[in-house]
């Protein structure tokens, strides 16, 4: 189970008006579970996406980049997602991008839009083509059951090996108005960023025009989704996708002033808790570790320092076991590429422990206290570099026996 994660409310996710919500069981994998989901969107919604860097992406990322593109050309504007769970259409070819399209036509046709306006989404098994006629056949049940609160529902249909769906809500007040947010994701495993292996999508009730909602979307991307890891493999169909349905009163037309930086720390608030719900449900996850890298000279040098600690499988595995080998840590630091680093000047926490002081073993550290803290859940490890006012945070988990165990049987 996800660790100190509760399972969302059902009740407690409010609809996002401008936003309906349907899903069907397609049988796209395994029968009788949620596998199909439909978003469709009112008219004047605005809708931005930040995707995979990953070469080899899938189909359904390469049609959903060209789709927002063609939006920026003067094209129809976007009206509704398509998501299917079970097979990710990546490594698919020339028939992949044919499905993906189809995919995006059938929808088109059974909400009375055009293809253009469709985004298709993907997650599963890579380099196995999509069975069309199981998921053209579940189609019309998911879009007709479209409804504004069906985000728990949605959440469910997202899922992989995720042990539990991941949501999160909240009503903010920004410029005298009411905003609801509501979003869902999905994430377990071959997680790293840019982004994470992972489905992201999250509905705004305010109007936000379109460049701001550009910027908007990689300012909480860079700051939630793409801080998180697993095990350090990027996915080929990450995507986080933010709509901004403009059926409430807050409308923001520049990325400046009170109301647009009140809007940015709420959209990445809620960004971060549902990215930091993938990385507590991390397949086979039984410690969340938050690591921290301050006084750099940039953030870059800070994040590479912070990625090398949590993507080291010997770190990892050390706080699966909760043994205190923290020099591991410092090997990572060491290799993590940043040439001109001053290792004497370095010091290295565990919470409230004091492990290494200038560069080697602090002499008040105790063997003792590190384990108390490694037995914990939950675990920040503090880097300091003493040589800059730069600082970076990522959040990942430990490796288990578990970890393994999922994906030597994935395809099973």
């Amino acid at each position: 189970m996800a660790v100190n994660s509760p399972l969302p409310v059902a009740a407690d996710l409010k609809p996002v008006n401008g936003v309906e919500i349907g899903f069907a069981e397609a049988g796209i994998k395994k029968p009788n579970r949620k596998d199909v989901l439909i978003m469709k969107l009112a008219e004047g919604a605005t809708v931005s996406g930040v995707f995979t860097l990953n070469r080899f992406c899938a189909a359904p990322v390469q049609v959903s980049k060209a789709n927002l593109e063609a939006v920026k050309n003067g094209g129809a504007p976007i009206r509704a997602l398509v998501v299917n769970t079970g097979n990710a259409n990546a490594g698919t070819g020339e028939q992949g991008l044919a499905n993906a399209n189809a995919t995006c036509a059938e929808v088109a046709k059974l909400l009375g839009l055009e293809a253009g306006q469709v985004l298709p989404f993907s997650t599963g098994v890579i380099l196995e083509q999509l069975p069309m006629p199981k998921l053209l056949a579940g189609l019309p049940a998911a879009a007709g059951s479209l409804k504004a609160d069906n985000w728990f529902n949605a959440a469910e249909a997202i899922m992989t090996t995720d042990t539990q769906p991941k949501a999160a809500s909240r009503t903010v007040t920004i410029g005298g108005h009411a905003v609801t947010m509501t979003g869902i994701s999905k994430g377990a495993g071959m997680i790293k960023p840019n982004m994470a292996t992972m489905l992201g999508y999250l509905a705004i009730d305010a109007k936000v025009a379109q460049p701001v909602l550009d910027e908007l979307v990689k300012h909480a991307a860079d700051h939630s989704f793409n801080a998180i890891t697993i095990d350090g493999d990027t996915s080929t169909n990450d995507s986080f996708i933010v709509i901004a349905t403009g059926t409430g009163g807050l409308s923001i037309d520049a990325a400046s002033g009170a109301d647009y930086e009140a809007l940015k720390e709420a959209v990445t608030d809620i960004s971060r808790n549902l990215a930091q719900q993938i990385i507590r449900d991390g397949e086979g996850a039984t410690k969340f570790m938050t690591i921290t890298v301050d006084e750099g000279v940039d953030v870059a040098e800070c994040r590479k320092i912070a990625y090398a600690i949590a993507h080291s499988p010997l770190v990892k595995t050390a706080f699966f076991a909760s043994d205190p080998n923290l020099g591991r840590i410092l090997a990572a630091v060491g290799y993590a590429g940043v040439d001109d680093l001053d290792v004497t000047k370095l010091d290295l926490y565990l919470d409230d422990v004091w492990v290494a002081k200038s560069g080697g073993r602090n002499p008040d550290y105790k063997e003792e206290d590190g384990q108390r803290v490694m037995k914990q859940s939950e675990i920040t490890v503090r880097v300091k570099l003493a040589r800059g006012d730069a600082t970076a945070t990522v959040w990942t988990c430990d490796l288990s026996h578990d970890y393994v165990s999922i994906n030597a049987d994935y395809r099973s």
